[in-house]
């Protein structure tokens, strides 16, 4: 992965380049578990402008996944939605500014993040997969766009392009559009926790079993792979401080407003890269994109977006999760880190991303325990 000067239509395809993580589950938080839209979207978006803001780079906005699943799957309420994001976000700051996340950072090791990548960039790729499955059409059309449009016209966004076109293959298929909803401005409204049983579940179910992960996928993996995507300069506003910082301030501040709990993701930073981003102006239009839908469309904003083909997003998630899994870092490690590497990945995978990274670590420590005088923290 290199750095190279940022191009508006980079920029532009970039921007939609996460969109196979970010759209399943907030679709599903709105249309399947009943979570405001407005409050969603308009989460995202200040989210997402916050990030362009810090970092200038393109980091991603996700939803925690495992939070997600269990809005998605009926486990949480909207106002242990909320305690989930405040609690998150509180423990993860207590944890950042005390330096509990930068000690991590200088001990796990490497082979055990090597490994975590691989297994999630493997993960995403499946799910892809999946998706593209059930939509091949769709799925196909979007995929070969992505892969052609590079390489025939390099000016042109191919994010953008792809899902477009899969969009009017769906159409000439027989399918159809939501209609057009007039817009009429509409501030979140202000969802907190009512009792005590409320609080407890957020923690309990949702910020607790979803913390590890965050750690392991969204502070330190991030962190790692922007050292290696950017210039030493510009790598260093994405640092595991800064990382667990803003998302835990964001969370703290935007979870009473019906948001849900976010986020930033290895493999999302690693697609903007791909299709283009380069600077904090991927982030920044996705945000502005999304904060209009949450402020002036509402509830009907997810039906717009809904309109993408499943299979469309699939190919995205194939491309970046590719690109995530197969790192040229798996050519220069020593032959003694691949155990931990293997074990990582096969963890992540089957398991997730925490249960791997505290695997790998296992299987590291345990072969620098038989080399005396070796730094597992620094090999692999």
């Amino acid at each position: 992965m290199t750095h190279s000067r940022p191009t508006v239509t980079g920029e532009v395809g970039g921007a939609f380049g996460d969109l196979g993580t970010l759209l399943p589950i907030l679709l599903g938080a709105v249309a399947v578990a009943g979570m405001s839209a407005g409050g969603v979207f308009v989460g995202f978006g200040a989210f997402l402008l916050a990030t362009s803001l810090i970092y200038r780079l393109p980091l991603p906005v996700q939803p925690m996944k495992a939070i997600g699943a269990l809005v998605i799957a009926g486990g949480l309420m909207p106002g242990e939605v909320a305690a989930a994001g405040i609690a998150g976000g509180l423990i993860l700051l207590a944890l950042t500014l005390t330096g509990a996340v930068g000690w991590a950072a200088r001990v796990v090791p490497r082979s055990a993040i090597l490994g975590l990548q691989i297994g999630v960039g493997v993960t995403m790729a499946w799910i892809g997969l999946g998706l593209v499955w059930n939509g091949p059409l769709a799925g196909c059309v979007a995929l070969a766009v992505l892969l052609a449009l590079p390489r025939l016209a390099p000016g042109l966004p191919a994010v953008p392009l792809a899902l477009l076109g899969a969009v009017a293959i769906e159409l000439a298929a027989g399918g159809s559009l939501p209609a057009m909803p007039t817009p009429a401005f509409a501030w979140p409204s202000l969802i907190l926790p009512t009792s005590i049983e409320e609080w407890w579940r957020g923690l309990v179910l949702g910020a607790l079993p979803q913390l590890p992960l965050t750690l392991a996928n969204a502070v330190l993996l991030p962190a790692l792979l922007a050292r290696e995507m950017f210039p030493p300069a510009a790598a260093t506003r994405a640092s595991e401080r800064r990382l667990g910082i803003a998302t835990g301030t964001a969370n703290t501040l935007l979870a009473p407003f019906g948001a849900l709990p976010m986020c930033h993701g290895a493999g999302g930073l690693v697609a903007q890269h791909r299709f283009g981003a380069r600077s904090g102006f991927a982030p920044a239009l996705l945000g502005v994109l999304l904060l209009a839908l949450g402020l002036f469309f509402a509830e009907e904003a997810a039906a717009l977006l809904a309109a993408i083909p499943a299979g469309a997003l699939g190919a995205l998630l194939i491309l970046a999760g590719s690109d995530l899994a197969l790192s040229r870092r798996l050519l220069e490690v020593r032959a003694e880190c691949r155990p931990a590497i293997a074990a990582a990945a096969v963890a992540t995978f089957a398991l997730n991303p925490a249960v791997g990274l505290a695997l790998g670590w296992v299987v590291e420590w345990a072969r620098a325990a038989l080399r005396p005088g070796r730094n597992p923290a620094r090999e692999g």
